[in-house]
């Protein structure tokens, strides 16, 4: 019986449809941002991420937080009481304490409902990272795959999950405390470009740079070539703040070196936006090591 639910957050970054098609449960994380709060829902019904990005891009800052338990207890629930199970997957506990919650949440209700079964992982991804994730456990859960394998497969999966990106405005590193202000200035004026990824426990970590923009969307590439894993069957995903153009040529950029299955592009929400800044391109796929 395949008789249990995916359920996840909106830091996965998935296009709406997507996620529809996929029959995720999605809880939105929220920005503020000039005093009010927004619910990071996909189908951006509370603020647009363009509208959003605009904000940023005017000098404004933004402020976010996780899924509390509260709200994880409430949809948690109304699965079990429909006898369902559950596999909860969450944005990557080193960066957001939404995995956290979840797994309070899950203690309490399974006192509650001792016959059913619910599983919390932590991604250890971010963004299209933690999509991409998402959608290979679907497909195998559609393959008539039990709770316990696919919860097994999704441990397996995000340890070959590779996160690469670049960063358009170093300053927003700086605010979330990812490098000094001197580097932040320096870099600016150097028109220093980071490459960056998320590492094997879920962190946000600097790999190298380069000096500008395009040879930074080609270093990710580079670092893709190293390690992918049969790339002529992978959807590879892109994911860009504001900044579809460069998305479309770091996908070009793949397609001129190696075979694809396909390339999925879609935003980077606010949740993540807020702390990347405008300009920031990340790619994600399967590789031989994080």
């Amino acid at each position: 019986m395949n008789d249990f639910v995916i359920i996840t957050d909106s830091c996965c970054d998935l296009p709406a449809k997507l996620a529809e098609e996929l029959e995720l449960t999605v809880m939105p994380l929220s920005v503020l941002l000039k005093g009010k709060e927004y619910r990071n829902y996909l189908d951006e019904r509370e603020i647009t991420f363009s509208d959003f990005y605009a904000e940023i891009r005017a000098g404004h800052q933004a402020t976010t937080s996780a899924v509390n338990a509260d709200a994880f207890m409430n949809v948690f629930e109304s699965v079990l009481i429909q006898g369902k199970d559950i596999l909860s997957i969450s944005f990557s506990s080193a960066l957001s304490s939404t995995y956290h919650f979840s797994t309070v949440a899950a203690s309490e209700l399974a006192e509650k409902y001792p016959e059913r079964k619910i599983i919390t992982v932590d991604s250890l991804c971010a963004s299209l990272g933690q999509g991409l994730l998402l959608k290979l456990a679907v497909d195998y859960k559609r393959q008539g795959k039990s709770l316990e394998e696919v919860h097994a497969f999704v441990e397996e999966k995000k340890h070959q999950l590779c996160h690469w990106f670049t960063v358009d405005d170093l300053n927003h590193l700086r605010r979330g405390g990812r490098i000094s202000r001197a580097t932040a200035v320096l870099g600016v004026m150097l028109n220093i470009k980071p490459i960056l990824h998320c590492d094997a426990e879920g962190k946000l970590t600097g790999v190298s740079k380069t000096r500008g923009r395009k040879k930074a969307l080609e270093g990710l590439v580079d670092r893709m070539q190293k390690t992918v894993i049969d790339s002529k069957s992978q959807t590879v995903f892109i994911s860009h703040a504001d900044c579809i153009e460069d998305a479309e040529l770091t996908a070009e950029i793949i397609r001129s070196r190696m075979k694809v299955k396909d390339i999925l592009i879609n935003s980077v929400g606010p949740v993540i936006g807020a702390h990347c800044g405008p300009g920031t391109v990340a790619l994600f796929f399967l590789g031989t090591e994080r």
